[in-house]
C-alpha cells in the first residue's frame, strides 16, 4: 500500500481540475446530423428533440445558412451533438457552398435523420441524399415532418422499416423518434477499449504530462483527461508527473507501476528513463487504437523512410488552435520528418473540418491524435486517404517509428507488431 510519504514532493502536490473535466467530449458524444430540403421542418425538429428553442425557425426557405451544432443531454439518448443543416436544395447565389458545408457534416455524422415535409413527400433532392447516406452506411431514420398539416398522409410502403411521421409544431410521435434514435445510437455505440484492457483493478499507471509552452494553461488536454477518467472507472490508480520528476517517481515505486503512458512529444526522453521490464506507451497510440485506426497508422509510418525531395506531405489536425512558435504541428514534426528521411519534402497543412477530399498529389499523410474527433470522422479521413492510395499516420506512431522505439511502444498490443517487422 502506498502512503503519500513514499513519494516525491512534486507527485503529492494537488492539481485543481477544472469544471470542463465534467462535460462529455464531442467526440465521445454521439453525432446525429438532420438533413433535408429548405422548410422541410429541420430546425423545428431539433426545437422539438431538446424541448429547447434552439434553431431559429421561420416560413422563409433558406433559414439556416450554416450547419450549426449543439451538444446536449436527450433522453434516452444520453450525450449527443445535434448538428441542424442547410437545406440541400438551396439554388441561392452560395447555395452550392452552404450544400457542400451540410455533406462535411455527414463525414462524422453516427445517426443520421432525413427530414422531409410529409405534405410534398420525397422529392429527387430527397432521395440522392438517402443514397448518399446509404451509400456511405449511417444508420437512418426517414422522418416525414408535419403530417399535423398532411391527416391523410402514410408512410411509404418501401419505407416502412427506416421512416417514422412526426410533427415537431404537435410535439406528434417526437418521444418515439427519440428512442428509434436511442436504439441506431446503440448498435453505433463505440465500444473499444482506451486502456483498460491493459490493466486489472488496482494497477497502478503513471502518465507523463510535460507541461511547457505548448501546453493549454490551466488544463490538461483531452487525452490526458479520458485517460485519467477511464483508469478511475476502472478502479486502477494514476500517478500524473513532468518527465523531470519521473526518474524519482519510478524509484520511489519500483515494482508497483504496471504501465508508463506519455506524451509522444518526449517519447526519446521518456523511453531511457523507463526501465525495460515496465511498459511503455502513449495518449496517441491509445487514441489511434480506440479510433479503430492503429494498425493503418502503424503501415503509414512506414513510408516516413521512404520520402524524397518535393514530396508532399500533408500534417492535419482535427482541432483549430493558435500556432505557436514551437507547434508541433506546423514546426516540430516537419523538422523531425527532414532529419529523419534526410530529404526536403513540401509540407501542406489542413485543421478543424477541412480535410482535403483530393490527396492525388500527397504522398504521406501525418496525423494528429484526433481526440476531438469522432471514430466516424476518423475513419472517413482515413478510408479517404486508403482510397487514393495514400499512406496515414498519427503523430505518436511516426515520433516512435522516427526514434527507433515503435516495437517497444507497441509492446502492450503484440498482435500489432507483425506490421513493423
Amino acid at each position: 500500500m502506498l502512503s503519500q510519504e513514499t513519494l516525491p514532493a512534486a507527485a503529492q502536490r494537488r492539481i485543481p481540475m477544472p469544471a470542463s473535466l465534467n462535460e462529455t467530449p464531442s467526440g465521445e458524444r454521439v453525432h446525429i446530423g438532420l438533413f433535408g430540403c429548405r422548410n422541410a421542418g429541420k430546425s423545428s425538429l431539433i426545437n422539438a428533440l431538446t424541448g429547447q428553442d434552439l434553431a431559429i425557425v421561420s416560413d422563409f426557405k433558406g433559414t439556416t445558412t450554416d450547419p450549426v451544432s449543439k451538444a446536449m443531454e436527450i433522453l434516452p439518448l444520453g450525450p449527443v451533438l445535434l448538428t441542424d443543416t442547410p437545406g440541400m436544395d438551396d439554388d441561392s447565389d452560395l447555395g452550392q457552398s452552404r450544400i457542400e458545408k451540410a455533406r462535411l457534416v455527414l463525414r462524422s455524422t453516427d445517426v443520421a435523420l432525413l427530414v422531409v415535409d410529409a405534405a410534398q413527400g420525397l422529392n429527387p433532392f430527397d432521395q440522392k441524399l438517402l443514397t448518399e447516406i446509404q451509400a456511405r452506411k449511417i444508420p437512418y431514420i426517414v422522418v416525414f415532418n408535419k403530417i399535423d398539416l398532411a391527416p391523410s398522409f402514410a408512410l411509404p410502403q418501401d419505407l416502412q422499416t427506416v421512416a417514422l411521421a412526426v410533427s415537431a409544431q404537435e410535439k406528434l410521435h417526437i418521444t418515439e423518434l427519440k428512442e428509434r434514435l436511442a436504439a441506431l445510437a446503440g448498435k453505433t455505440e463505440h465500444k473499444r477499449p482506451l486502456i483498460l484492457d491493459l490493466l486489472q483493478p488496482g494497477d497502478l499507471t503513471v502518465l507523463v504530462v510535460p507541461v511547457d509552452g505548448s501546453a493549454p494553461k490551466g488544463r490538461l488536454i483531452l487525452p490526458q483527461q479520458q485517460t485519467i477518467r477511464e483508469l478511475l472507472d476502472g478502479h486502477c490508480t494514476a500517478l500524473v508527473t513532468q518527465p523531470e520528476e519521473l526518474p524519482s517517481l519510478l524509484k520511489a515505486l519500483g515494482s508497483t507501476v504496471k504501465l508508463v503512458v506519455t506524451d509522444s512529444q518526449v517519447f526519446h526522453i521518456v523511453n531511457k528513463m523507463v526501465p525495460p521490464e515496465i511498459p511503455l506507451t502513449s495518449f496517441s497510440i491509445l487514441f489511434a487504437r480506440y479510433k479503430g485506426q492503429l494498425g493503418p497508422f502503424i503501415e503509414g509510418a512506414v513510408e516516413l523512410g521512404k520520402l524524397k525531395d518535393g514530396d508532399k506531405v500533408l500534417i492535419s489536425e482535427g482541432c483549430t488552435h493558435h500556432r505557436q512558435c514551437n507547434d508541433i504541428g506546423a514546426v516540430k514534426m516537419p523538422n523531425w520528418i527532414r532529419k529523419f528521411s534526410g530529404a526536403q519534402p513540401e509540407f501542406i497543412f489542413s485543421s478543424g473540418k477541412s480535410f482535403p477530399d483530393l490527396l492525388h498529389e500527397v504522398q504521406l499523410v501525418v496525423h494528429c491524435g484526433g481526440c476531438m474527433l469522432n471514430p466516424q470522422e476518423v475513419a472517413y479521413r482515413q478510408q479517404t486517404a486508403r482510397e487514393q492510395h495514400v499512406p496515414m499516420t498519427n503523430y505518436g506512431i511516426a515520433i516512435a517509428y522516427m526514434n527507433g522505439i515503435l516495437p517497444r511502444v507497441l509492446a502492450p498490443f503484440p498482435q500489432y507488431l507483425e506490421k513493423i517487422q
